[in-house]
């Protein structure tokens, strides 16, 4: 079981790895909380520690108000800007965490913070290729809003789907965090110093393959990326993959 950072931190623990060398501040997908990459933390050497943000509104935080604003999630992260300084920083986000984890990375060079030395993106169009649509999926009503992430992310796990009182329970952390996405707005800046490693799915109609590319933009220095089989969500149908080739782009930092 992941453990609390701290009662003020919005990031969480899976063990305590006092002796890491490196650590992986980890940004989950719309809907998804810290258990997202327990697979991951599972998946990496021992001498790698594994954070996750858990955001207000969902796991042990559950009661606090969701935050539906990104430049709002930023002032709340703040607090960790700079909580970092005793190793070397990995963030790594998958679709709307993609998004937060670039964010946070320009944060920690304005606040003049140690940079991360590994960028990693999943399931996302670089910031500057975000499409805006005219209808805020996040303001529909329940029914039809459950519709189009289902048709065009597929988004919503079936066994939630099937339980009423599962759906009743999700669908505000759902709903919240496709506001945050549709809160974002790009602003251009320097790119960033650290290699960026972005991931895709060869069928995910949202982020088709050849917009992977576009996050070189971003960088100064090296990038790379790499697709696999799936959709969105391809860390589940290829989830063994996936994670092999995460565990590659950082085990390289720490061998």
């Amino acid at each position: 079981m992941p453990v609390q950072a701290s009662s003020s931190s919005l990031l969480i623990r899976y063990a305590e790895r006092p002796e890491a060398r490196l650590r992986v501040l980890c940004f989950p997908h719309a809907g998804g909380g810290a258990s997202t990459f327990a697979s991951l933390n599972r998946a990496l050497p021992s001498d790698v520690e594994v954070c996750a943000l858990q955001l207000p509104g969902r796991g042990t935080r559950r009661q606090e108000p969701p935050i539906v604003e990104m430049a709002e999630l930023m002032e709340a992260l703040g607090g960790e800007l700079g909580a970092h300084e005793d190793r070397r920083l990995v963030l790594f986000g998958y679709s709307l965490g993609a998004l937060i984890a670039f964010e946070y990375a320009r944060a920690l060079r304005t606040q003049g913070a140690r940079p991360p030395v590994r960028l990693l993106v999943s399931a996302a169009r670089a910031p500057h290729r975000r499409i805006v649509g005219r209808t805020k999926l996040g303001q529909l009503p329940s029914g039809e809003f459950v519709r189009e992430m289902t048709r065009r992310y597929d988004g919503i796990p079936e066994a939630i789907l099937k339980a009423p009182s599962a759906l009743e329970y999700f669908l505000p952390v759902l709903r919240a965090d496709v506001q945050l996405v549709e809160s974002y707005r790009y602003a251009p800046e320097a790119p960033l110093e650290c290699p960026i490693f972005a991931f895709g799915g060869d069928t995910d109609p949202r982020v088709p393959p050849g917009e992977l590319e576009h996050w070189s933009v971003h960088t100064r220095s090296a990038f790379e990326s790499q697709v696999f089989s799936g959709g969105h969500f391809f860390i589940q149908s290829d989830r063994r993959t996936y994670l092999a080739a995460v565990h590659d782009a950082i085990a390289g930092i720490v061998a």
